[in-house]
């Protein structure tokens, strides 16, 4: 898949609200298909369409299916699942669509390596910056309308123009796309994004407002965060694509222009919200993991992976009994 005008039709596999809002757009511009977890969401799909509210509105027509063998053949598969989930989708795609490209938009590092080890397809890496809300299993609203980031995963040797191909495609639907020859100072400018600001939102429970840039409130704690981040980087020999503070600061200034009642709730925040495992391993563990590689401490991040880990751990746990104490 090579030349220009190749890719007709698109499997995304995961319909949460980054999923949702793929799949409800490129259906305006492909055939589309859709993985979903639940029967009774691919139904509904099938049967009512893909509502989108926001910055878009019109309802997308799509095949949807719960059972990875009924879906029918793509040039294109978006694997829109959380990075928590991904080891056991991907293993549910081995031998599945053997002349498609697959497209990794997974928060962290690491998703093209776990799969690539269930298929030899060509792999596009992707990060995403829109967002979103999804109401239900057949509405999903589209709110900041930034920016997703893709290029070659190199190796698999990904053409260049396929990628290209892939970032029309986004573009032409209505979302918008940005390719890359190496993606790799992007991904990085994206994780160290993510790891101090997820990480603090996870923590405080709070979304990605101002206090996230205010000096006098969480700044001091979002900045040391991302210095670790660019430490590690500028070790590791990525020079970075954007400025991670900067991508703070701008984010909280585009949130609160874009609508004065709304503010970002990042991924992790949504995770702590529904006690569910948040994505931690993959982002700021991440970075602990790189920062051991090259030899480069990050006690801060260090000390916010485990208080992340340990406040999982609290909800497995559950509430712990009361301690009789002798009077």
């Amino acid at each position: 898949m090579d030349g220009a005008q190749q890719i007709q039709r698109v499997c995304v596999i995961g319909a949460g609200t980054i999923g949702s809002l793929l799949a409800g757009h490129l259906s305006r511009v492909a055939e589309v298909s859709v993985l979903t977890r639940r029967a009774e969401q691919a139904t509904r799909l099938e049967r009512d369409g893909l509502s989108v509210s926001g910055k878009s509105e019109f309802t997308g027509r799509l095949r949807a299916t719960a059972d990875a063998a009924e879906l029918p053949a793509f040039d294109l598969g978006i694997i829109a699942v959380k990075a928590t989930d991904l080891e056991h989708v991907a293993g549910g795609l081995s031998g599945l669509a053997p002349g498609a490209t697959m497209m990794t938009i997974q928060n962290g590092l690491g998703a093209e390596e776990l799969v690539a080890r269930h298929g030899d397809w060509p792999l596009i890496s992707a990060v995403t910056f829109m967002s979103g809300t999804r109401h239900s299993d057949v509405h999903v609203e589209y709110e900041l309308d930034t920016a997703t980031w893709l290029g070659p995963w190199a190796p698999t040797a990904t053409p260049m123009t396929t990628v290209e191909e892939v970032a029309r495609l986004i573009n032409a639907s209505g979302l918008r796309a940005e390719a890359f020859a190496d993606l790799v100072p992007a991904q990085w400018s994206k994780l160290i994004f993510n790891s101090a600001v997820n990480s603090v939102s996870a923590l405080t429970e709070l979304p990605h407002v101002a206090l996230f840039a205010d000096e006098d409130a969480l700044a001091p704690v979002v900045r040391a965060l991302i210095d670790e981040g660019k430490a590690v980087a500028a070790a590791a020999g990525v020079e970075l694509y954007e400025d991670p503070w900067e991508m703070n600061v701008l984010a909280v200034a585009r949130g609160e222009t874009n609508r004065s009642d709304y503010a970002h709730v990042p991924s992790m925040l949504e995770d702590v919200r529904a006690r569910r495992r948040t994505e931690v391993d993959f982002i700021a563990g991440a970075v602990v993991r790189e920062a051991a590689r090259v030899g480069v401490e990050v006690p801060v991040t260090a000390a916010v992976h485990r208080l992340i880990r340990g406040r999982e751990a609290s909800w497995e746990l559950g509430r712990p009994a009361h301690v009789r104490v002798a009077s």
